[in-house]
Parts: structure tokens; sequence; C-alpha cells
């Protein structure tokens, strides 16, 4: 049966939602989390696993280095296995343009005090044992790591639930009501709760449920695809992320495999609705996104349609639709992987899969307290950096509902910033 009541209520059984409830619970709050699909059902098991410091928008850096400790003693504090590993993170530079653009970051990080260097070619095989290929250098941070997407967000839900917090899965919103301009209850599948907070984790759906409000809420799906390996013997415990290939090592052997090149955007109606927002950056960097008309495209235009199941239930007239990887990539990744580490065995493909990451124009997070309604609160727009920033952002959230302020400035974050026209081209270097 479904809780009716509830101190705040949290869309999104993601690793942000799942660690808003966990700290929520920790300091005596009644969290539910509701979920349309099962825990961790969409980015936050279709990720990386990269928890990395470096290369971030000066805004993320605080945050980061702040979520970088909660990493460290998770798996103590959670009283579970999620494979963390402290092994740093090494972006490679193929040529001298892209060093030089990696070195321009380091300002950054000594503005903040972050242990991060640059590499020259001859040393990178000493945190890379083995690396082929002809490289400029890299960029190297040793306290970043790495972790397994699922069995974190899995952890953090466990320890929310035995920590007083409720999930409920299958159960999608349909609706938020106000009273007065201040958040009252939630609609859900199984009935209505009574709420004056109202958390959306909800992701790449984060728009939708923001729509029903009025919000305007600005966010590209960009589809990453993602593949594991058969396993081999062990390389490195770092996270490298070169301009063929981005892969880290798990701990039984496989690699986790990404290909690097152009990014694949589905065009839907809504990315035409928006383009406002995203087209000043993305003519910029066009050469960054691949465009793809198809079903995506035909699928939102007959969602618009009236009395069309998306009209009636917006939030879930497409749940079970899963994103295709791009298979041409998968090979790509793979092929590099061998050629960047040619001591290893032929590999094969043992798993692929595509996750849909939710990407703002500015390539950060919305993070904080809607301007209207009162007790709106969004924790979205991750850009591909949601799991590592999960701990921090859950914590800031909580924080937030609890103590009228966060312990980190989150300003920078706010949704107001697009209809202000304050935000500019992406700082972030990876």
């Amino acid at each position: 049966m479904i809780a009716r009541q509830a101190d705040v209520v949290i869309v999104g059984a993601g690793i942000v939602g799942c660690a808003t409830a966990y700290f929520l619970a920790c300091r005596g709050v009644r969290a539910v989390v509701l979920e349309r699909g099962p825990v961790a059902g969409e980015q936050s098991r279709k990720n990386w696993g990269f928890v990395r410091q470096q290369g971030r928008d000066p805004f993320e850096v605080p945050l980061m280095m702040e979520a970088n400790r909660i990493w460290r003693g998770l798996e103590r504090e959670l009283g579970a296995d999620i494979e963390w590993v402290q092994g740093g993170n090494l972006a490679l530079a193929a040529d001298a343009s892209r060093l030089a653009r990696l070195e321009a970051w380091l300002p950054v990080a000594r503005q903040f005090g972050l242990e991060t260097r640059i590499l020259k070619s001859s040393q990178l095989t000493d945190v890379v044992p083995g690396l082929g290929g002809d490289w400029a250098g890299g960029m190297y941070t040793p306290g970043d790591g790495h972790a397994d997407p699922q069995k974190t967000t899995d952890a953090f839900a466990r320890a929310a639930t035995s920590r007083g917090a409720t999930i409920h899965l299958d159960c999608a919103v349909q609706s938020v009501t106000t009273h007065n301009g201040v958040v009252s209850a939630v609609g859900t599948e199984r009935g209505e709760i009574q709420t004056p907070w109202v958390v959306c984790a909800a992701g790449a759906w984060s728009w939708r449920l923001a729509r029903t409000l009025g919000l305007a809420l600005p966010q590209r799906w960009v589809r990453g695809t993602v593949a594991r390996t058969t396993p081999a013997p062990p390389v490195t415990p770092c996270a490298v992320w070169g301009p063929g290939v981005a892969f880290r090592q798990r701990k039984d052997g496989s690699f986790t495999i990404a290909a690097g090149g152009a990014l694949d955007h589905d065009v839907t109606l809504d990315s035409l609705r928006q383009i406002r927002f995203f087209l000043p950056n993305a003519w910029k960097n066009k050469a960054m996104f691949r465009f793809h008309v198809g079903r995506p495209l035909g699928r939102s235009l007959v969602a618009a349609l009236p009395g069309s199941a998306a009209r009636r239930r917006p939030l879930v007239w497409d749940r079970g639709i899963e994103p295709v990887p791009n298979e041409e990539k998968v090979a790509r990744s793979l092929a590099e992987l061998q050629r960047v580490l040619p001591s290893l065995p032929r590999l094969g493909i043992a798993e692929r899969w595509a996750g849909v990451i939710d990407a703002t124009p500015d390539i950060v997070p919305v993070l904080g307290e809607a301007p209207s309604p009162r007790g709106f609160v969004f924790a979205t727009g991750f850009s591909g950096h949601g799991f590592a920033m999960g701990p921090i952002a859950g914590r800031l959230v909580s924080e937030l509902v609890v103590d009228g302020k966060p312990s980190l400035d989150i300003s920078g974050f706010r949704v107001s910033r697009f209809a202000e026209g304050a935000i500019g081209k992406p700082r972030n270097v990876l």
C-alpha cells in the first residue's frame, strides 16, 4: 500500500534520488521515493562508473571534491561492496592542441587545491602499464576513482529503506498539486501522497514533470552507448578517457568501454521546442553531435496529437522503451581498446547497452528549489555527471530541505539561469 503522507516525496530512484532519500532518512525525515520502473532503471545503471574531479566546470569542482570524500568511505557507510577503486583518472591527449586544452584547465585545479597534473608521454605507462599508441601526454588526478553503478545505487536504496525511507517501484507520478503557490501533494498511479516537498530527480524525464507545473527546464536527450568486454588479466586501476575509447577495468577483469567521437542525439519534437537554449553552444560544438532522425521523432509527433497517451499520461507513456545501442561505436571502442592496450588477449563483447543522458545547455546540473511553487526542488540535468555527483547532490538536497540552506554554494545551478540568459559556453574540458 502506498504511503498517504510524507515529509518529502522524491521522484526518481536513480542514484541521486536514492542518495537523497538516504541522507534525509539519516536526519529522521520521512522520505518516499516514487519510480516508474525499477531502482537504477535508467542512466544510473548505464553510465561508465567514472568518479572524477578533473576537467569539470568550475561550478562543479567544490561539489565533486566533497563527493570524492564521501565516495572514499561509502562502502563502509552503506555496508556494501560497490567495487570502489581509487585508481585515478587519466585523460589522454593525442596531439599538442588537445594537450594545450588540458593544460589550460590546470588553473581551475590550482584554484581549488586539486591534485591534478600534466603527464609527459614518457610518464603515461607509469599509470597505464603497456599503453600503446603515440600520445602527446595526458592529464592525471590520482585521487579520482570508479565504482559499479548498479551496485552503488542499490546500496543507497537499501540503506535508505533500512533507515525508514519508503521506495515505491513501478509507481509513476501523474501530477503535483499546489495550494497558494506551495507544493501540497503528489498524485501517483496508486493514489495521492500529501507532502510539502517534492524533489525532482527524474533524470532525462524531469522536464516533463516540470512542464506539468508550468516550469521550463531545457534538457537535451543524448544517447550514450556503453559495453562490457570479456575478462582479461589486470592492467590498471585507473579510469582512462582517450579520444577513441574510455575504459575502466572492473573487479572481474572485464572492461567497461565507450567510444569517443560525436554524441548521438535522436531528434524529437522537443529538440525543436528547446532549440533557442541549445543552438548557440550546439553550433559552436557541432562536431561533437551526430543527429539522427527516426523512430523517436515519429513517436514524439504521435505523442503531440490531441487525445494521445502522452497527453493523458505524460510521465509514463513511453515506459519500457529502451534506447538502442550504437553498434558501430561498440565495435570501434573495442578495436581502439585493443590498440591502446596491445598486450591484452583478444576480447569479445559480453554485453552492450544504451542510456539517455539529460544534457543542459551549459552541461552543468540544475540543483535547488524552484522559484515557484515553493517546496519543489530540482536535482537533475547532470549532463552525464550524475553518478559521480549523486552522493553529494543527495546530501545537499537533504540539507536544503532540513536546514533551509545547503553546506555548499549551489547558486550557479539555479534553474532560473536559463530564463535570465545567464548561461555561457561549457567550461569543462572532457
